[in-house]
């Protein structure tokens, strides 16, 4: 009863503007500069409105903050090992299922604990599946401006990797891709979907056009959708990450950006085949089944997407999703309407523009790049939930007063 009063005094507080002290003066004027600069954090794209308050109340009120969880084996088991979350792990991967052109029956998938991870899984998942078809090492090829991540996992995985380049606007170029292929060796195609500083997305159908072009060439696709596979299921362009539409063979989402986990956090999925194809760890006591990279797997973050679910839902993120896109043609609207130099993809909640004074950039914690092709200095905003109509009328108003 104590703790459940202490919770609701602490709530109650958080909604009246302050929240009690750590006892660590550094502590507290951290948190005080993150809660400040949460309000103008527009150049990376995270969710800065969590819906988790609540879960963590229910959290602590019945002591699960002390119970130590693991994830450790298969979640798509028959019999998910009791003392975890796996039962709520499942629900999640069936619910994200036909939101990404899976078939129910022909689906397998993990909460990781990140894009990087689903990525990590994407590329191994992907070359083991291509060797054991033909015996063959595969090469990765990757578009020059995709994350940094897909080439530090080729290095990690000592996988042979070709940087594909990309067109002005940084989606790969099939022609550049036709050029650099091995057709003596399987093909392990990474598709952007959002590249890192603009946003691109790589076009799967002229890209698998080109392979299709070499059907005797093994080939497997991995879709690295961190940011746009949050939000493209919840709007009418939404089989630009399907499946089905797409013939891809994996994806990898993060959570803790579109959805609001507060922490780093992700989804992987990939057809049964291919999870089928791995190389099968036979561990007894974890099933017996053991093919995904990771052992111990945090048990926490299935339990928020899991509850992020329950309470924002299909209904809320359609919402959200449109709210941003609406958000981010404004963006574009206003700074044209300024004479600001800006550029967008299609589809993308990423505006890439001239870069305004360093003041600026660090008031509202601008991601910065480079590229000639568009005048040199750029910077770029990602619209997330919380950059509203009326902060971007804010932030247009201190760039005019730098024209």
């Amino acid at each position: 009863m104590k703790k459940l009063f202490l919770l609701i005094i602490v709530s109650v507080a958080t909604l009246n503007g302050f929240a009690q002290s750590s006892g660590f003066d550094k502590l507290d004027e951290w948190t005080k500069v993150w809660k400040e600069g949460q309000q103008t954090y527009f150049g990376y794209p995270v969710n800065q409105q969590s819906a988790l308050q609540e879960f963590y109340e229910w959290y602590v009120s019945t002591g699960m903050d002390r119970v130590n969880l693991n994830n450790a084996g298969d979640p798509m088991t028959d019999k998910p090992w009791n003392m975890s979350t796996q039962a709520f792990e499942r629900e999640v991967i069936e619910f994200f299922t036909p939101l990404y052109g899976f078939d129910k029956d022909d689906v397998w998938g993990i909460v990781t604990h990140s894009g990087t991870d689903g990525n990590n899984h994407g590329i191994y998942f992907g070359a083991n599946d291509l060797y054991n078809r033909t015996g063959k090492q595969a090469v990765v090829y990757v578009s020059d401006e995709a994350h940094y991540s897909n080439m530090r996992l080729c290095d990690l995985q000592n996988l042979e990797v070709k940087l594909i380049k990309s067109d002005p606007m940084g989606r790969m170029i099939p022609e550049e891709l036709e050029a650099a292929l091995d057709t003596t060796r399987p093909a392990l195609m990474v598709y952007a979907m959002g590249s890192t500083f603009k946003g691109a997305i790589d076009d799967m159908k002229a890209l698998n056009e080109v392979l299709a072009r070499h059907p005797n060439m093994a080939v497997y696709r991995h879709v690295d959708a961190a940011l746009f596979g949050g939000y493209l299921p919840f709007t009418k362009d939404r089989k630009m990450v399907s499946s089905k539409d797409q013939h891809f063979e994996s994806i990898a989402i993060s959570g803790h950006k579109f959805f609001g986990i507060d922490s780093p956090s992700g989804l992987f999925l990939c057809t049964r085949r291919v999870y089928d194809n791995q190389n099968n760890f036979n561990v007894t006591y974890l099933n017996g089944n053991m093919k995904m990279i990771n052992c111990s797997r945090d048990a926490v973050q299935p339990l928020k997407f899991w509850w992020l679910i329950q309470k924002v839902g299909y209904k809320k993120w359609s919402q959200q999703a449109n709210q941003m896109m609406k958000c981010t043609k404004y963006l574009q609207q206003e700074l044209k309407k300024i004479g600001w130099p800006c550029w967008r993809n299609e589809y993308s909640n990423t505006v890439f523009f001239k870069r305004p004074s360093p003041e600026i950039c660090s008031k509202y914690n601008l991601a910065l790049g480079y590229d000639e092709s568009f005048g040199g200095e750029l910077a770029h905003v990602v619209v997330m939930q919380h950059v509203t109509k009326e902060k971007i009328d804010g932030f247009i108003r201190e760039l005019k007063g730098e024209n």
